[in-house]
């Protein structure tokens, strides 16, 4: 008994290495995502092009080509996505000006989604992909660290905050990763996602820790592996969605600012330039939250089931409860809206983003605010 006490509490630690191990490399994963975007915004010759490419017809392209010929410079590529170019010659010099910055097109539905966070830079991109490797590295690190963490309690590793926080992480960084794989144009997401998954751990390591222990008797059921395991997808999902739709909000007023014949900053323009359209991310988001939500819906009703099982009714109104509710009834609201009353961009996204927050309050705030029975392990 003693050993068995001891190697649980071996894994233990283990695991809190493991954490932390995970969470150093992510921080090297956030740095090279910083230096994306930056070496990324030094290069506005290669983003322009990279995102008038898909918009430039063969015609221009061969034109351009055609006056460069003229011009004694005509060994150029006739590209058909290839943007048009001017040509100046003076003296035994032909010079090519880079292409005209164009954001957008006259419709808001034209817009080409920007180059991505590299900005068509190499230097970038390589800053880029060596930065999704790291995430790659961490995401396995921190996947290690939670499956010890069950081993030490030979249990599901989601029983009080401290464990769901690390699993919910966990599970978008996988969402994310998957999404890649898929070939998917997220990379994105990618130094948002970092950020706060450094956030929510470093919140679980000092505020929410808990030291490994049992479950109280009416956990033990195999509705926690499906109930609390579904809402930790569930949110981990939502909250990708909320990132697209935060961005979303940028990226709409940017875009609004320029066809109104505004002059965005500087900075903004860096930034927003090389994100997806607003409907690109609109899209995406609208796609997400509507995916997960029979999702969602079928993880309260197994809570319910599980209720009725653990206290004998299935519905208490607790606050745990309640706010999984209002959760749900705020993205019903989000998804009716988008489906009955035309509801799509600004609106909508306030929406989807009051939605996520009745979620995060569900996730933090009612484990500290209030008490009920859903409060076994207190934090």
């Amino acid at each position: 008994m003693n050993i068995a006490a001891a190697t649980n509490e071996s894994l233990a630690e283990i695991s809190n290495y493991l954490i932390y191990s995970a969470m150093a490399v992510y921080v090297l994963a956030f740095i090279g995502h910083i230096a994306e975007w930056t070496f990324g915004s030094r290069s506005r010759v290669a983003r322009t092009a990279a995102a008038l490419g898909k918009g430039a017809t063969g015609a221009k392209a061969r034109a351009a080509n055609a006056r460069a010929d003229e011009a004694g410079e005509g060994e150029g590529s006739a590209d058909a996505g290839a943007p048009s170019v001017k040509v100046k010659s003076g003296g035994s010099t032909t010079v090519l000006e880079p292409p005209e910055v164009v954001t957008r097109a006259g419709k808001r539905g034209d817009v080409p989604d920007g180059p991505g966070a590299a900005g068509g830079d190499a230097q970038g991109d390589m800053y880029g992909r060596i930065a999704v490797s790291l995430t790659v590295l961490a995401f396995l690190l921190h996947f290690a660290g939670v499956l010890t963490r069950a081993l030490s309690v030979q249990r599901a590793p989601w029983a009080n905050m401290y464990e769901f926080s690390t699993t919910f992480s966990m599970v978008a960084v996988g969402a994310y990763l998957a999404f890649l794989l898929a070939k998917k144009n997220v990379r994105w997401i990618g130094l948002p996602l970092v950020t706060t998954v450094l956030l929510d751990l470093g919140l679980a390591v000092t505020v929410l820790y808990t030291e490994s222990d049992q479950l109280v008797p009416a956990l033990h059921s195999y509705w926690l592996y499906i109930h609390v395991s579904l809402a930790i997808i569930c949110g981990a999902l939502f909250y990708l969605g909320a990132v697209a739709t935060v961005l979303y909000l940028f990226r709409d007023r940017y875009e609004t600012k320029l066809m109104s014949g505004g002059k965005p900053s500087g900075f903004a323009t860096s930034v927003l330039e090389r994100l997806p359209s607003s409907g690109s991310l609109d899209k995406f988001a609208y796609r997400i939250n509507a995916a997960v939500f029979p999702f969602w819906t079928f993880t309260i009703v197994a809570g319910a089931i599980w209720a009725g099982d653990a206290w004998g009714r299935y519905w208490g109104w607790d606050p745990k409860e309640v706010w999984s509710f209002i959760t749900w009834v705020a993205y019903a609201m989000y998804l009716h809206a988008r489906a009955t009353a035309g509801w799509k961009g600004r609106k909508a996204a306030y929406l989807a983003l009051f939605a996520f927050a009745c979620f995060l309050f569900n996730y933090y705030g009612v484990n500290v605010f209030f008490n009920g029975k859903h409060s076994y392990a207190g934090i």
